[in-house]
């Protein structure tokens, strides 16, 4: 016996058929945009702690090379000494945006004072400890910007797509309402540099 179905039968099953496409298919964008947003913020907490990380040893870099530099000159320095206590009183990793951007002011002053003292002192230079110290500083500095970079393009792809149609529904549902913090630079790389000759 041979059932026969008739054009309306046949344009139902049709219509069913792409309807149950279409929402099998809005379901599947749906889950991988929740998914993308989920990993995307992996990625940026991991670049996050990548900046942790570079602060660290930056931080630690720069403790050593004070206590060399003060086995040369017995000359301590205000801003480490301040930026000491922030770290001992909270930890780098729990620092917000803004805080991890002022300890990076306050290394970046440590720095300076560090290099203060190794013009006054010319045989520092000369130590061997002290020039594989500044070698490791300045690779350390590298590092760190390569993570803040990381971190800002990652934030940046996340931010646009947080706010973009359809996405933005995806990341409404996963709770991303709002951007995520930059990476900031501290205030005294904000200004324009002075050129004196």
């Amino acid at each position: 016996m041979r059932l026969f179905l008739d054009g309306g039968a046949i344009a139902g099953i049709v219509i069913g058929g792409i309807a149950f496409v279409l929402v099998l298919s809005i379901i599947i964008w749906f889950i991988r945009s929740k998914n993308w947003f989920r990993a995307t913020k992996i990625k940026i907490d991991e670049a996050n702690s990548g900046i942790d990380v570079a602060l660290t040893k930056r931080y630690d870099l720069l403790t050593k090379s004070l206590a060399i530099a003060k086995g040369y000159a017995k000359h301590e320095s205000e801003t480490l000494i301040e930026t000491i206590k922030m770290r001992n009183a909270k930890g780098v990793s729990a620092m917000s945006q803004e805080e991890k951007s002022e300890f990076n002011s306050k290394l970046a002053g440590a720095q300076k004072s560090l290099d203060v003292v190794v013009e006054n002192y010319p045989t520092l230079k000369a130590d061997s400890h002290f020039l594989e110290l500044q070698k490791q500083s300045a690779d350390c500095e590298e590092q760190l910007q390569a993570a803040r970079r990381l971190y800002n393009a990652n934030v940046s792809i996340f931010n646009q797509k947080r706010v973009m149609f359809p996405s933005s529904i995806a990341a409404k549902s996963c709770g991303f309402l709002s951007d995520m913090e930059f990476f900031k630079a501290e205030e005294t790389k904000r200004a324009d540099v002075k050129m004196d000759f």
